[in-house]
């Protein structure tokens, strides 16, 4: 199950990334989608500091690699 995944990551993340929701059935979750991309449910993406996506993951998210992945962005931004 993704979400109990995303809660953690979200309280584990907090101050240092934002995790935003999206419901492809609402009318904002689908031109999301199709902006991004979105090819299957869930997906989850995570964009650096000037928004380009810099991982795409379709499936149940990988805990282990969005931490990597967010210490690396803080490293290169300096943080």
């Amino acid at each position: 199950m993704t979400k109990p995944i995303v809660d953690g990551l979200e309280r584990e993340l907090t101050g240092r990334a934002r995790v935003i929701r999206l419901d492809v059935a609402s009318a904002i979750g689908r031109r999301a989608a199709r902006d991004y991309g979105v090819r299957g449910i869930p997906t989850f993406l995570l964009s650096d500091g000037q928004g380009q996506i810099v991982y795409h993951q379709i499936g149940p998210v990988n805990r282990q690699r969005v931490r990597e992945i967010v210490t690396e962005l803080e490293s290169k931004e300096g943080k």
